[in-house]
């Protein structure tokens, strides 16, 4: 049986301190916040701030230009937080103040969204929304209380189909000291295209001798869209599809990426997890691609624990079955180290490229050489909605809700490329969902595309997984920020607008949403402080 290890609230504070002294030149720490813990959250260690004080930690993160070694093909050029791809990883205790300092050393603007975490509005990152987008050679800081555990991630949302794809990611772990366990690794998921980023490049840069554009209409000071720009928004959006028409157009061949990483590695190249024999170990995936992926733990049972940061209850031990993990999800397992070997956590799947997403766990003073990888076995996906054991939930489909939205995810073929739909509408054209601070809301999303899976993502909330295609929900209640809906699916989700603000809610595979598939959520008593710069170039997607 697994089991949670307790933390002492004292060793965990003491060993926070030996964290806060151990600071590089390059400001990388090198010992992990968890007392005893062995934790490698994403390709580094966290990073370490200048000074602290007894409840706020300061991070920095420059980003700029770098270079790739994924171990499998050539070294490519790429965009990167403090020269690594993923970013450094941040972790903080539940309950910390985090003062974040964004220095942009790119050619063109940029942000940091941090999904996942319910920050305050005016942290959440969105050019045009919340901030004016961050200009070459200056800097903005986030300030925030990391006060929900678990496992989130940290992006640009700057031209974010092009920057996140050239490395702008990393990972944000709030860890609750009442909990611990013997290892503590995240696993950051990702696809490249073997043949370089040349192009995502050239248009990541197409606009660094004229970014004049704005978004009309997106600085909503009194929380409500103002209908009478709707026609210069219909302007400024088919320039954006005209920019994006080159990305448009060949994102429909997702087999362009056939480079497949962990931690930024790739294939042979991927550090191993390495365990010892009666280890508890906890590994936290993240989907930073476009793309989902099935992963499976061989020669173990592990527990689901928790998707998107939010616990499930009382979850069931698993084998041989795939955690299916979309673009912006994350999921966290954990398992008892109680069978050496060499195991793999692979991706399974008929494609060759899947081959190369596999990660190899190493049992210390473990002699085995056999390869026990079989990532082309066929194995069923687990059913999030029937997993885990029901306890009472916090929304119903029978109650009352004061806003009721009903959001159709489409594909449409026009004459600048595919875009992608919210009620047949393009963004920034879909019409928002309006709420009031204290409101209940449902939201019922169906993909009525043929054939594209549409991740939708929502900022500032979580919200609860009441249905899936008609059905209830069997399992533990499932609290996400991000789902995914195949082709012909139906969700029916609820929320409550307990965080005023503007707040983006779109699709993750950020094709689509630099292709339309954006709307929002207004909260009507909200009066924003942001003023639109019109030379700051903001680009929200």
């Amino acid at each position: 049986m697994i089991k949670k290890k307790p933390l002492n609230l004292a060793a965990a504070i003491t060993a926070f301190s030996i964290v806060l002294s151990a600071c590089t030149n390059n400001g990388i720490e090198d010992v992990p916040v968890h007392s005893d813990a062995e934790s490698t959250h994403g390709a580094s260690s966290a990073i370490e701030s200048e000074e602290q004080d007894a409840n706020i930690r300061k991070f920095t993160l420059t980003a700029g230009p770098s270079r790739l070694d994924t171990g499998y093909s050539e070294v490519q050029d790429v965009w990167s937080y403090n020269g690594t791809v993923p970013g450094p990883p941040i972790e903080v205790l539940k309950g910390e103040t985090v003062n974040i300092t964004l220095h942009n050393q790119l050619q063109v603007p940029t942000s940091v969204h941090w999904h996942g975490v319910p920050v305050p509005n005016e942290m959440d990152g969105i050019p045009g929304v919340t901030q004016n987008a961050v200009k070459p050679g200056e800097s903005f800081t986030y300030e925030f209380v990391a006060d929900t555990p678990g496992t989130y991630w940290y992006h640009s949302h700057q031209d974010s189909v092009n920057q996140l794809d050239l490395g702008l990611y990393g990972t944000f772990v709030v860890i609750d000291p009442a909990e611990q366990y013997d290892k503590d690794y995240t696993i950051v998921l990702d696809e490249w295209m073997s043949s370089g980023t040349s192009d995502l490049m050239s248009m990541a840069m197409a606009d660094v001798s004229g970014m004049q554009h704005t978004m009309p209409g997106m600085n909503h000071g009194n929380g409500h869209n103002n209908m009478k720009d709707s026609n210069m928004q219909s302007q400024h959006n088919m320039e954006e599809h005209d920019m994006q028409g080159q990305h448009n157009m060949q994102e429909h061949d997702m087999s362009m990426y056939d480079l497949y990483t962990m931690n930024g590695k790739s294939g042979d190249a991927i550090t191993p997890l390495r365990v010892k024999e009666g280890d508890t170990v906890r590994l936290r995936l993240v989907n930073a691609g476009y793309i989902s992926h099935s992963l499976h733990l061989h020669g173990h049972d592990f527990k689901l624990i928790t998707t998107d940061g939010q616990p499930l209850n009382n979850p069931a031990s698993i084998s041989d079955q795939l955690i299916q993990i979309a673009p912006g999800e994350r999921y966290d397992i954990v398992f008892e180290a109680d069978n050496p070997g060499q195991w793999y956590l692979e991706e399974h799947g008929p494609e060759e490229r899947i081959a190369n997403m596999r990660l190899k766990l190493v049992y210390e003073n473990d002699s085995s050489t056999q390869d026990k990888s079989n990532w082309n076995e066929q194995l069923p996906v687990l059913d999030l909605t029937k997993y885990g054991e029901a306890s009472d939930m916090r929304f119903s489909l029978d109650q009352s809700y004061d806003v009721a939205y009903t959001m159709d995810l489409g594909t449409m073929m026009q004459e600048g490329g595919t875009t992608y739909t919210i009620n047949d509408k393009v963004f920034p054209e879909t019409s928002p969902i309006s709420v009031k601070e204290g409101d209940q809301v449902l939201v019922t999303l169906r993909n009525t595309s043929a054939k594209d899976d549409h991740p939708m993502h929502l900022h500032g909330h979580f919200f609860q997984v009441l249905s899936k295609n008609g059905e209830a929900i069997e399992g533990s209640p499932i609290i996400k920020d991000t789902i995914n809906l195949k082709p012909g699916e139906e969700l029916v989700v609820a929320f409550e607008a307990d965080n005023p603000g503007n707040w983006m809610f779109h699709c993750h595979d950020l094709h689509h949403a630099s292709a339309g598939m954006v709307t929002k959520v207004l909260y009507s008593d909200y009066k924003s402080s942001f003023v639109n710069d019109p030379a700051a170039g903001n680009k929200p997607e």
